[in-house]
């Protein structure tokens, strides 16, 4: 009997048929997600048709504004100063009161008499015209780089080192206009440029070529100009990045050794001490976002959608409390988990420095009392560059305005360090008083 013929194709055919539908919806998948893109980047590139043209010197954010009236708008924001974090935020609130063991830490310093929480952006001149530290004690020029979009036409018109020495209250009439588009925005292009001299000098020396950074980098250099540790080097009070040798705080400190470097004496132990300023570069650079690829600007400045268009959210702040935006484009934890986290690593970083603190004071409180007995500065010399050093490194994590975030490790890291520092100068200073036969002291006040 004959058979008849199957209707229906070998399996295999089968199998190319199947195989040949799922790439054809592949490939019109991404034909279409291409074109969306292509449409996308089209309303990004209209969304700020130049309505007017912008100088080369105009400072004004409002004149940037008819152009680009989205990322004004956003910037305009930071003069909320009501928004408060556990550990930051934008209330102004004195430090001191907040940490009363800052003001014996940096006795005889400016910063013992002034040290407030910082505002935005809006503040950076404003802040800076009305601390008492530039009142209690004259300051350089070079102290208005980073605080007034006015700086890079000052250093052109007077010259770097002259800019940098002039005092601080002779040039502050100039500088009224605080932070502004121009200084991170090429007027002409928009592209991100680096406007202070500071910093491209300090890259310069780390043998890296600015001019030659990708746009990812680029989104914290911007930032990197000016949230950094810094000193005015010589007679001229010229504004230096300490990176020679590296940017972690025990390169740092070998670098300030190496040139003898110091901000002032002590006034209780008479100790030769440096203030560190906000080192945020510095520690995020040693974190696992910068080891990642991810930008200052990503998180602080993350890219928002105002209809089918994305732009870079100007309302620079903590993303504790954008957590939508700054952190689950990347993270896919809920809000609670991403904060609880957050607030995990600040609270540790926060109780390492207050021991950090408690072991400092007890150091001031041993040197003093060896002083009392009649210690020399000879004898002395190793406690109080074990003071200097333990300091240094308290202040690094400090005065970092992320309490530990941008690189937890390293910050759990330094402070333990400084500890240890600390505790080993405060048990040279006991042991030298014990020689002298002095009353040895033992707990901080």
């Amino acid at each position: 009997m004959t058979q008849t013929p199957q209707s229906t194709p070998p399996k295999r055919n089968l199998g190319w048929l199947i195989a040949a539908f799922v790439g054809g919806a592949l490939i019109m998948a991404a034909v279409g997600a291409l074109l969306i893109n292509i449409q996308n980047r089209k309303a990004e590139a209209a969304v700020n048709p130049q309505i007017i043209p912008i100088a080369d010197d105009e400072l004004d954010p409002t004149v940037w504004a008819q152009n680009f009236p989205r990322q004004y708008d956003t910037f305009m924001k930071t003069q909320d100063d009501t928004i408060s974090t556990p550990f930051g935020g934008s209330v102004k609130y004195s430090k001191l009161e907040r940490v009363p063991a800052m003001v014996r830490i940096w006795a005889g310093y400016a910063f013992a008499i002034d040290h407030n929480e910082e505002r935005g952006h809006y503040y950076m001149q404003i802040d800076q015209q009305n601390t008492q530290r530039v009142v209690v004690k004259e300051q350089p020029g070079a102290c208005i780089n980073c605080h007034s979009a006015n700086a890079p036409g000052l250093i052109e018109e007077m010259g770097w080192e002259e800019f940098n020495h002039t005092p601080y209250n002779d040039l502050v009439d100039q500088a009224q206009m605080g932070t502004s588009c121009a200084d991170c925005h090429d007027p002409q292009t928009m592209d991100l440029r680096i406007t202070r001299p500071a910093f491209i000098n300090a890259m310069n020396a780390r043998g890296i070529d600015v001019t030659q950074a990708t746009r990812q980098e680029m989104r914290t250099y911007v930032c990197a100009q000016c949230h950094v540790e810094y000193y005015f080097e010589g007679d001229n009070k010229v504004l230096t990045f300490p990176w020679e040798k590296g940017l972690n705080i025990d390169e740092i400190d070998a670098y300030y050794t190496e040139e003898g470097f110091t901000d002032w004496t002590h006034k209780e132990t008479n100790a030769p001490m440096i203030k560190i300023q906000h080192p945020e570069f510095e520690m995020w650079s040693s974190g696992l976002h910068a080891q990642s690829g991810v930008a200052c600007a990503d998180c602080h400045m993350p890219y928002v959608r105002d209809g089918a268009v994305k732009v870079s959210d100007h309302w620079l702040r903590s993303p504790l409390v954008n957590v939508n935006n700054a952190c689950q484009t990347c993270h896919k934890q809920d809000e609670q988990q991403l904060v609880e986290r957050i607030n995990t690593i600040q609270e540790r970083t926060a109780s390492l420095l207050r021991l950090n603190e408690e072991a400092l004071l007890d150091a001031i409180d041993a040197i003093v009392a060896a002083q009392n007995a009649g210690a020399t500065d000879d004898e002395l010399a190793n406690a109080r560059e074990l003071h200097r050093r333990a300091s240094l490194r308290w202040d690094f994590v400090s005065s970092e305005n992320s309490t530990g975030f941008h690189s937890p490790q390293e910050a759990a890291r330094v402070l333990a360090n400084g500890i240890d520092l600390a505790r080993q100068a405060q048990l040279e200073a006991q042991r030298i008083t014990a020689e002298h036969g002095g009353e040895v002291a033992t707990k901080s006040n």
